[in-house]
This record gives C-alpha cells, structure tokens and sequence, in this order.
C-alpha cells in the first residue's frame, strides 16, 4: 500500500516538473519558433507523459478500479488526456502552436490536482456502491476524453483566432494590393483575403500564417472528435442511469450543463463544415470559445453548486 503511494508521488512530482519545464518552452514557440526548444520540449513530454500514465496506472493498482471516483482523480486523468493530444498533435502535425495549447493545459490541470484539492481528496478511496459498475470505464472515461478534447480545441480557436486577427489590420493594406489584381470587386476581394494571399508576405509572416491554417485543420479534426466522444458519453451514460435509477434522464446538473454543450459545439461543426472558405471565421471563434467555458461549467460547475448526483464533493 505504501509502496503504491511513494511510487505514485515520486510520479507525480516528476511529471508536474517536466510538464511546467514544457509549458515555457512551448509558450515562448507560440511566438518564436526555435528549433531547438522544439526538440527539448519534445524530450520532455517523452518523460512527463510515461510519469502521468504510471501515477495513473499505479492508482489502479491501488484502488482495484479504473481512476475516475473523484475529482482529484477526473483531474488527473484530464491532465493525463492533455498529454495525450500532445503526443498526437506532434507526431501527425509538428504544429508547435497546437504544442503550445495542450502542454499547458495538462500542466494547469495537473497543478489543480495536486495543489488546489484537499489531501483528503488525494486519498485513495473504496468506489461508493453508486459507482461499482463496469460502465465506470467506458462512460467516466469517454466523457473526460472529449472534454480534454473539446477544451484543447476550443482553446487553440481562441488562440488561432487571435493570432490571425491580431496581425490582420497591419497586413490589410497590403493584402488587398496582393488581391486587387484578380478581382473587381470588394465582395469577391473580402472572400479571397485568406492566408493564401500573403504569399508574398516575409517568411517569417508567411510561417506565421502556415501555421495558424495548420493550427485551424487541427482546430476542426480535434472538435469533431470531441463531439463524437461526447455524444457516446452522453448516450452510455443515459444507458446506466436507466440501469441504476430507471430513467434514462433525470436533468441531473452535470446532464443538463453536458446537454448544453452538444448542441454549441454542433453548432460550430456546422458552421465550419457550410463554410465555402473552409476558414476559422468569427462564426466558429465565437461558438469554440462559449464551448470552451461550457466545458469547465460541466466539469466543474457541478462540484461549485454542491448538488446533484455527479457532485464530487469539492467545496461543499
């Protein structure tokens, strides 16, 4: 038992370093891409994300059960998700501003965990009896998957959104220059003014603007598969609650804030997928970033008001 529990601290220490260690090298990439932190931080992930899955795996261990009974492990296994997308997103895009959005959400969410809970809560504990069922795994985990999923792609939206925008008035001169000459009029020069026209921007500009189109495809594929996960997490929890209450909805708090989040995030899908531009609009900005603080509502808010079925039992 002990030895479970120094194993699972010496675990948690190392990761929380190596992900806070991370989380500089990849904020200073989201403005400065050096080569060389790139490598570094991917070093480090290398050790932070084995650390996060052996606490995790050394929990289990422990409990005898998957570690989803509260909020410190829902918490932890988030920030374990974060470092998941992290892996994904440097082996499929090697977008160092996608980088910088998961590592410090796995390290934020690990520091909640550890530093912002009570010792109490950190505990290892027996499941309660309303948990001691094998749809544990597949619901708890399904839901938290597509909030890490759903957050990351949120936040990058907001940081893709940002970025663009931001430089959007120094380049507009120029940029309608550069467009000027294919088209007459101002409809069709608005529809064209993407980052394809700043082909002739410096290479750094141009870089820049690579990388938040790169950072917008990622925005897309990681919110449709957050709202795939969501949507079967909604479905299987349905499925137990009619096998532990008999209903298969009860406007639980948490069920009633998840309900509210599909169809915001549905709504962003739609936008994205009817737009001709196939560009991050202020449309889908603004419908990613009410999902994002959705999100924290379900995952939190709960636990805020202290009522409901799926209260933790944080602060109250």
């Amino acid at each position: 038992m002990y030895t479970y529990m120094n194993i699972e601290n010496i675990l948690i220490h190392i990761s929380f370093f190596m992900l806070f260690s991370a989380t500089l090298l990849n904020l200073t990439n989201l403005f400065y891409e050096f080569d060389r932190s790139n490598r570094l931080s991917g070093k480090i992930m290398t050790i932070a994300f084995p650390c996060t899955t052996g606490s995790l795996i050394t929990r289990w261990f422990q409990t005898k059960h998957l570690p989803l009974s509260n909020l410190y492990e829902s918490s932890m296994f988030l920030s374990w998700s974060f470092s998941f997308l992290y892996v994904i997103s440097k082996i499929r895009y090697q977008n160092g501003l996608s980088c910088a959005v998961t590592v410090p959400s796995a390290m934020l969410t690990h520091a909640f965990a550890t530093l912002g809970l009570p010792e109490e809560m950190q505990q290892s504990a027996p499941l309660v009896p309303a948990l001691q069922s094998h749809r544990l795994m597949t619901h708890v985990s399904t839901m938290l998957l597509s909030y890490a999923t759903l957050l990351c792609g949120s936040l990058s939206a907001i940081v893709s959104s940002s970025l663009f925008y931001g430089r959007l008035n120094n380049y507009f001169t120029f940029g309608l220059r550069q467009i000027y000459s294919k088209r007459s009029t101002l409809l069709n020069i608005w529809s064209e003014f993407d980052a394809r026209n700043f082909l002739h921007l410096p290479s750094p500009n141009l870089k820049r603007y690579q990388l938040i189109n790169q950072l917008d495809r990622w925005v897309y594929q990681t919110i449709s598969l957050g709202f795939s996960l969501l949507t079967i997490g909604i479905l299987s929890g349905a499925v137990w609650a009619n096998e532990a209450r008999g209903s298969y909805w009860s406007w639980d708090p948490k069920e009633t804030w998840a309900l509210v989040t599909w169809p915001i995030h549905a709504t962003y899908l739609h936008i994205r997928i009817t737009n001709t531009n196939k560009q991050m609009g202020e449309g889908p900005a603004t419908a990613a970033s009410t999902g994002f603080f959705l999100v924290w509502i379900c995952f939190l808010g709960v636990n805020l008001l202290g009522v409901g079925l799926h209260n933790y039992g944080w602060l109250v």
